[in-house]
């Protein structure tokens, strides 16, 4: 090819169609399916950063079902869309060994899921990356929860960070209101209905529906061969945010966990 890339594999009418190999000059690699030029179907990315793609491809973007290997160890498997995390997926920590599992939109964590650590679960509502709404704390080998919610309230001065602009700056913090033995219902995880039912119960929900679509913009096939470089720590939960969310846990629950997060 006059960029120097090399294809192998079927064509039609000029165009790869079906399945190929590509090759970028720069290292990066593609092993699946075409339609028209453009990567559909099921199909392996290997980045040039080191990470590493394999599922499905719709118009030459991430779209269906997948599992995105991180050069940091982390790993995603679940929907995506439109090159995004979107839908329902469970993201691996590989630092902490925490586990996210429930819903995403647009890169985000946002709607129910289930935070998994080691010594408890946290069960909730997300909004925009941010626990946000009732939730509850279960440790299972204690046969005890603390039923709470998050809400956001103004940052201390030294709560702000670098980047923060001017104006209000909100954090959601955790409150804590009962501690209770654990009904047989929470002793294993729920699908992410049966928990949103729950919580309807509860009026924990918040409402995430009305949005607007994704727009992606066109990137040309030698820029996308650079890799998922903007997600590879997560969008839905940086350092700096992890390390909030624990100094945010109930009190009870950071006498019974000496350990962080």
């Amino acid at each position: 090819m006059p960029n120097h890339d090399t294809y192998e594999g079927h064509y039609c009418n000029g165009l790869r169609n079906g399945k190929g190999f590509y090759k970028f000059k720069n290292g990066a690699r593609y092993f699946g399916y075409y339609a028209e030029n453009r990567k559909h179907g099921p199909g392996d990315f290997y980045y040039l950063d080191g990470s590493v793609y394999k599922g499905n491809w719709a118009d030459d973007k991430r779209n269906g079902l997948g599992t995105y290997y991180y050069i940091n160890g982390d790993v995603y498997e679940g929907e995506w869309r439109n090159h995004l995390r979107h839908g329902q997926g469970k993201y691996t920590f590989a630092a902490t060994g925490l586990v996210y599992s429930g819903l995403w939109k647009e890169g985000k964590m946002d709607g129910w899921g289930e935070l998994i650590h080691e010594k408890y679960r946290f069960v909730g509502i997300w909004k925009d990356g941010k626990l946000l709404g009732k939730g509850r704390y279960i440790f299972d080998k204690l046969n005890c929860q603390q039923i709470g919610e998050y809400v956001l309230t103004p940052a201390a001065p030294e709560e702000r960070r670098p980047d923060d602009e001017g104006g209000n700056v909100t954090i959601s913090r955790w409150k804590g209101q009962t501690i209770e033995k654990i009904k047989e219902e929470d002793m294993k995880s729920k699908t992410h209905t049966e928990a949103d039912a729950t919580l309807e119960e509860e009026d924990a929900l918040a409402d995430a529906s009305n949005t607007s679509p994704v727009v992606y913009t066109k990137e040309e096939e030698e820029e996308d061969a650079l890799g998922d470089a903007s997600n590879t720590s997560p969008i839905v939960s940086t350092k700096d945010e992890e390390d909030e969310e624990e100094e945010e846990a109930p009190v009870d629950a950071q006498d019974l966990e000496e350990e962080e997060v």
